[in-house]
């Protein structure tokens, strides 16, 4: 973590993780300082990158998304241009809701979600077919424990 970030910008970050919806003068309260000097710092907490964006969090289930499958790639080559390509085709692919490049046996793991297993099998098709990949095993969820897009903050400001 950036030195810096000083407690109030910490717990700024916190309270906005938790409510992305919070208001500015909320926020100044929660936070303990007035609402202009907390707008500047959320400002320059975006400006700086430590805040990406701000999003509704949706339910998938009652959106009719009821298939999460993990999908573990191995690509038949780890060329940069190869990389890159496969990355290009999981960014366009709309069931893909997250990618990531893996060190070890698996070169990428793949987060989807489907309203049902035949849309989900028709994408593996298209997914094993796809240059440079090598061989797919996806794995079914059949329950989330634990769903937290949010960094431990508590840890650096001595909640945990």
């Amino acid at each position: 973590m950036s030195k810096d970030l000083d407690s109030i910008d910490l717990k700024i970050l916190s309270e906005i993780q938790a409510d992305g919806r919070i208001t500015n003068v909320e926020l100044a309260k929660r936070v303990g300082i007035s609402p202009p000097p907390c707008l500047r710092r959320v400002k320059a907490l975006e400006e700086a990158g430590y805040i990406t964006g701000y999003r509704g969090l949706l339910d998938p289930h009652r959106l009719g998304f009821d298939v999460t499958v993990f999908a573990a790639v191995h690509l038949s080559s780890q060329a940069e241009a190869d990389l890159r390509a496969f990355e290009d085709f999981v960014r366009a692919e709309p069931l893909v809701r997250e990618c990531w490049m893996l060190s070890g046996e698996v070169d990428y793991i793949l987060k989807c979600v489907a309203p049902d297993m035949a849309t989900f099998q028709h994408f593996v098709a298209h997914l094993t077919a796809a240059p440079h990949v090598r061989n797919v095993r996806t794995s079914l969820v059949l329950q989330n424990s634990k769903n937290s897009a949010a960094v431990p903050l508590e840890l650096r400001l001595g909640r945990a």
